[in-house]
């Protein structure tokens, strides 16, 4: 990823982290310019009924910064929709297309749209999750590259731009591995500054570690995340 401007986009502001932090750093370190894109503003991610839906996004996006800063990224975008209302709506593509036409991304990375389940893991995906990565999927294609989508972003300037690689956040299966033997400590590290949403992040440490070590023992890493790459034809 050495030189190559890549645009990370979720719906939450701990899902990069969670998913894919150690790749993150790792792409930083390579001389890779990342920008995140948080498109909802994470006012629902709190059972603790003292704090107030604006103090909770207030604090999540602040914990999003630091987080970023431990990991090399270079800026927080955030979207500001609703937390657990995101939709793959024109009003969310625009945002998405927009941000892409701006930066020019080489690569988008996003969580995976298909990923719904798992019974093995007894893990239900979040509908968020799955929203932003299909409006992700169609901002790149096609609209990010279409003239005549938001002909007002014409006036502004911004032309059309084509993404030629794409790769989804999947911790279950992935055709693309990253190793992040190295930077394992520091995804911790931007994990921990999620106070609000992590309690204790040494207690599934170990969990996170296990699987890391599951995904490098495909590709001779010690510890590895996945992806699902998909890279487009110009």
């Amino acid at each position: 990823m050495k030189d190559k401007k890549i645009l990370a986009v979720a719906a939450h502001a701990d899902d990069l982290d969670f998913g894919c932090a150690g790749s993150i750093a790792a792409w930083a370190d390579e001389g890779a310019e990342i920008h995140y894109l948080i498109l909802t503003d994470g006012s629902k991610g709190s059972e603790d009924m003292e704090i107030t839906n604006d103090e909770l996004a207030k604090m999540r996006v602040e914990e999003q910064k630091n987080a970023a800063e431990i990991l090399g990224v270079k800026k927080v975008h955030f979207g500001g929709f609703t937390d657990g209302e995101l939709q793959n709506t024109p009003e969310v593509r625009y945002k998405i297309v927009k941000l892409i036409r701006e930066l020019k991304p080489d690569v988008v990375v996003t969580t995976d749209p298909t990923f719904i389940y798992n019974e093995e893991f007894g893990f239900i995906n979040h509908p968020d999750h799955r929203n932003a990565g299909q409006a992700t999927l169609d901002s790149v294609f096609p609209f990010a590259r279409n003239s005549r989508t938001f002909p007002d972003l014409l006036e502004q300037g911004l032309k059309p731009h084509s993404v030629l690689e794409i790769l989804l956040v999947n911790f279950i299966k992935g055709s693309y591995y990253v190793d992040i033997s190295k930077t394992f400590d520091r995804k911790i590290e931007a994990l921990k500054k999620h106070a609000s949403q992590i309690g204790d992040v040494d207690s599934f440490k170990e969990r996170m570690k296990e699987r890391a070590q599951m995904l490098g023992k495909k590709n001779d890493y010690e510890l590895a995340e996945t992806f699902v790459r998909i890279q487009l034809r110009g």
